[in-house]
């Protein structure tokens, strides 16, 4: 381990070395000579610095002590464990069982998994990630006085992943952590994060808001995260993300690591979408609202054929006719670059920015169109499911046997997550003996394209195309499309 740290600070050193060599001959040279021989040869601005003694004892005894002091009896420990029954041994194998017999049949195998919580009301209610209890057979949850109390999940949402708990405090009041607005939080704020890294018990760290916006985490659907460089590691999920006023703006949910632990790069989902979430909590359903506009990121190339100077905003491929952004005027090529005067960077901050607003809220929509700055004004709509879904499990001899395919439409798409499209065909489960699970060509979630050659729109359509048998299917798994196929020898191909 030292041998490679020494490698890289001396290929660091280096580095640094022949950069300061091209700025040299750079200026030998007469490139840039005006701007870099000025920084160069001009004197440094003297700033007169005054170093002082602290005033008094209480300048020196400044700490975050208070804020940690109110809110770490809201933030408790959660413990959960899934019993796995069907764990594979040896003697599921026919070639071993001739030999030993049936033999003793495998115990079964406990998973634990531990986490954090934050209690959100005095009752009881505890919110966590999804992640943390997601097939739990049994949950435990620890408060920081240690009282300790068994919980179930009473409302949960894989797509924000997040996760509400119910204890019975025995008619005993809890403390609360306020939910702050995250959408305030800037950029070098002062943040504390509170959890139980690694089960050694509730932690406190200190760090500042390192991004906002963080996109593309790949953590959950609506992909919109607080950055932060506070020390987070394994078990803080579903911990607390604390502004000095110790309110709650933000869930801890992930790190970026190649090692396991907190290299300075943590993800929290934002308060404002818990808040979303815990009002959900009531109806059973997490439904948001819909604009009826699907777009993709605008990138650089594509920000230079709309005139801009740089990339950012979504592009608008697709507008649903009769949806409240055709009715707005949104049209097929607009760049949506703000809502409600916040920045849109591209269709996952869209999709949140969306979320955390209510069906019947209106938005003030910033376009550009043909260059020229738009505006829009729309009202969230409750998502249609229109086509109804029509879940139709495919049987016969043939590839899709098994399978069992949906109609997607904006309702049932939002249901699933993972940025479906909202028209098409989806794979929504496959059984176990089904010839694509034995060769794992489909997953839930891939969009059939062709059956044979022949475009599908429907289920319908998918049925009526394998009656014929299946020799070929295209089918699409976020954005990379593959076919697969019989071929001579009655092997199967696939390409992309």
């Amino acid at each position: 381990m030292r041998v490679g740290r020494s490698v890289r600070t001396i290929v660091a050193v280096v580095g640094t070395a022949m950069a300061g060599l091209g700025v040299a001959l750079a200026i030998e040279n007469g490139v840039g000579r005006v701007p870099v021989d000025a920084q160069v040869t001009a004197p440094p601005v003297a700033v007169a610095v005054e170093r002082s003694l602290p005033a008094d004892p209480a300048q020196i005894q400044l700490s975050f002590a208070p804020v940690a002091r109110r809110a770490a009896p809201a933030v408790v420990n959660v413990y959960s464990a899934r019993v796995n029954r069907n764990r594979p041994t040896m003697m599921d194998d026919p070639f071993f069982r001739q030999f030993f017999g049936g033999g003793v049949a495998p115990q079964p195998r406990v998973e634990q998994s531990l986490g954090s919580g934050v209690i959100v009301q005095a009752n009881g209610l505890v919110v966590t990630n999804n992640h943390v209890v997601a097939g739990a057979d049994e949950i435990l949850v620890g408060l920081a006085d240690r009282r300790e109390y068994p919980a179930k999940v009473v409302f949960a949402d894989a797509r924000s992943d997040l996760a509400l708990l119910r204890i019975d405090t025995k008619g005993a009041s809890l403390p609360t952590i306020r939910l702050g607005d995250s959408d305030r939080a800037e950029v070098g704020d002062v943040v504390l994060a509170i959890g139980n890294p690694f089960g050694v018990g509730q932690t406190v760290t200190h760090g500042i808001v390192s991004a906002v916006a963080r996109t593309g985490v790949g953590v959950s659907d609506y992909q919109f995260f607080l950055q932060t460089d506070a020390a987070i590691n394994p078990g803080n999920s579903g911990g607390a993300l604390l502004n000095l006023r110790g309110e709650l703006v933000g869930i801890n949910t992930a790190i970026y690591s190649r090692s396991g632990g907190s290299n300075g790069i943590g993800f929290a989902i934002p308060a404002n979408m818990v808040r979303v979430f815990l009002s959900a909590a009531g109806t059973g359903k997490l439904v948001t609202g819909w604009i009826g506009a699907e777009g993709e990121t605008v990138t650089a190339d594509s920000a230079r054929l709309a005139g801009r100077d740089r990339p950012g905003g979504v592009l608008v491929t697709a507008v649903t006719p009769g949806s409240p952004a055709a009715t707005a005027g949104v049209r097929v090529g607009d760049i949506i670059v703000a809502i409600d005067g916040k920045d849109i960077a591209d269709p996952g901050m869209l999709r949140y920015r969306i979320a955390t607003l209510g069906v019947g809220t209106k938005l003030d929509v910033a376009l550009l169109r043909g260059g020229k700055a738009e505006r829009a004004v729309l009202t969230l709509a409750k998502p249609p499911e229109n086509p109804p879904r029509s879940l139709t499990r495919i049987a016969g001899n043939n590839l899709l046997n098994g399978v069992t395919v949906g109609n997607l439409s904006p309702a049932f798409a939002q249901e699933i997550g993972a940025g479906l499209p909202e028209a098409g065909v989806v794979v929504t489960e496959i059984a176990a003996g089904a010839p694509v699970a034995q060769l794992g060509l489909l997953k839930p979630g891939d969009l059939i394209e062709a059956v044979n050659g022949t475009i599908v729109h429907s289920t319908g359509e998918v049925a009526s195309a394998v009656k014929a048998g299946t020799p070929s299917v295209r089918f699409n798994r976020a954005g990379q499309r593959a076919e697969c196929g019989l071929v001579a020898g009655g092997q199967i191909a696939c390409r992309s």
